[in-house]
């Protein structure tokens, strides 16, 4: 990794790692500290990241992870990062590490014999500052689900694939989603934290290069009353350690699905309203998560189906049986989301969960009565809802584990509390002359 370092002129390191919503914080460093940060880590103040720890745990320090060496190719002078572990001064893995409870969650499906892969597809708006300082879609972006576009948003997503592949993430698609200004780029499957990694860094390459247009790259969920929003479908599967097999494949089933498949989602759908302050961790996330969007509403899993929480996609070759999640959205913390996801499958797994009957008729509009007689569930529709879910969710909370669990729940709490207090322009518009 150093010979690469310097065959690529690399000036600058940045050493990153996230807090616990996910944004991405950076220590940098001179390349020539970079082997004595590699033998003794990089020390930095904890206490000064918001939610990350305590003023008592101020002082912690950085391990890179040296599999995640990667050149930015937008970077002048040469700067590259390392993703990194974060410890404490007795050289403990820090419990407050959003990508340690993913190595956990890991490391106990490899207990189980299976390796866990991921392979997201991301949606984002891609917008411009209009004359009034508001941003909208580009003034020739018309274009609406697969369509082919000549305009200028079309070289820009082109510029933003160059990059991701640069960075070493193996991209399988990008098109236009339904949207004015909305956008889908899609990876391959891959390992859970080298997915999670991908997220991360899929996110920053976009603004960075959007920028660079002088356009602005969003994930926040529903930007736009009465559009899409943006969305971040998880396909997962499961390897059997040691011959690599797919452990949701059985070509006997009708829908493709092992049994060990069918634990796992079952595992999903019973934590599905706990998973959802992770899953879909803003206010602005349960605007997406409503009907008439093809977001998901209902707790159900289904084949053609794109409403349903769970979507077994067809496949050509059975090996290739996958699982996709429709609840997360792009804001999330790639790490804590899939730890839950992960956890939450395996504890159907381990519980040997039954999988109720697939749903592939329309729920939107289906009454309650009839969703009970169906025995179907309904996700949270606001973040408070979505936070007491996760309270009474120990599977969920022990994914995360105490220290995760209760700076996610002291942020969401206040983001809720700051939201309740606002006065918004819908309110002005429907109250101000008539009350």
């Amino acid at each position: 990794m150093l010979a690469q370092a310097e065959a690529a002129g690399t000036r600058y390191i940045d050493l990153q790692f996230t807090d616990v919503m996910g944004a991405v914080k950076t220590v940098t460093i001179p390349a020539d500290q970079l082997p004595d940060t590699i033998e003794h880590g990089t020390w930095f103040d904890g206490s000064s990241v918001e939610s990350f720890a305590r003023t008592a745990e101020s002082d912690m320090y950085l391990v890179p992870d040296l599999e995640t060496f990667r050149v930015l190719p937008w970077a002048t002078p040469a700067t590259a990062r390392l993703f990194c572990w974060a410890h404490t001064p007795d050289g403990e893995p820090y419990p407050g590490d959003p990508r340690g409870a993913l190595r956990r969650a890991i490391e106990l499906a490899r207990e189980l014999g299976f390796e866990y892969r991921c392979g997201p597809e991301i949606e984002f708006f891609l917008l411009r500052h209009n004359g009034n300082g508001a941003l909208e879609p580009l003034p020739h972006d018309r274009g609406g689900y697969f369509d082919f576009a000549t305009d200028r948003s079309v070289d820009v997503r082109q510029a933003m694939v160059s990059a991701l592949q640069a960075l070493g993430i193996e991209v399988n698609t990008a098109h236009h989603e339904v949207a004015a200004g909305q956008h889908e780029i899609d990876f391959s499957h891959a390992p859970a934290m080298k997915s999670a990694d991908d997220v991360i860094t899929f996110r920053y390459t976009l603004k960075a290069i959007a920028q660079q247009s002088d356009l602005v790259a969003t994930f926040m969920p529903k930007p736009f009353v009465g559009l899409n929003g943006s969305g971040m479908h998880v396909h997962q599967s499961l390897r059997r350690v040691g011959d690599s097999e797919n452990a949701f494949s059985d070509a006997r089933d009708e829908y493709g699905l092992s049994e060990t498949a069918k634990h796992f989602i079952a595992g999903q759908l019973h934590h599905a309203a706990g998973m959802c302050a992770v899953l879909a961790p803003l206010v602005n996330s349960y605007k997406r998560l409503v009907r008439g969007f093809e977001a998901p509403v209902v707790v159900s899993w289904a084949r053609t189906n794109r409403a349903a929480l769970v979507r077994i996609p067809h496949v050509t070759r059975r090996p290739t049986t996958r699982v996709e999640l429709r609840s997360p959205d792009p804001s999330c913390n790639p790490y804590l989301a899939y730890a839950v996801m992960l956890r939450c499958g395996l504890d159907g797994i381990r519980r040997r969960l039954p999988l109720p009957p697939p749903v592939e008729e329309s729920l939107y509009g289906f009454d309650d009565v009839e969703l009970e007689r169906r025995n179907v569930g309904l996700l949270p529709d606001n973040l408070k809802d979505a936070i007491d879910a996760f309270r009474h969710d120990d599977v969920v909370q022990d994914a995360l584990g105490d220290h995760l669990a209760e700076r996610l729940l002291e942020a969401k709490a206040l983001e809720w509390r700051e939201y309740r207090m606002q006065v918004t322009p819908w309110e002005l518009d429907h109250y101000l002359d008539l009350a």
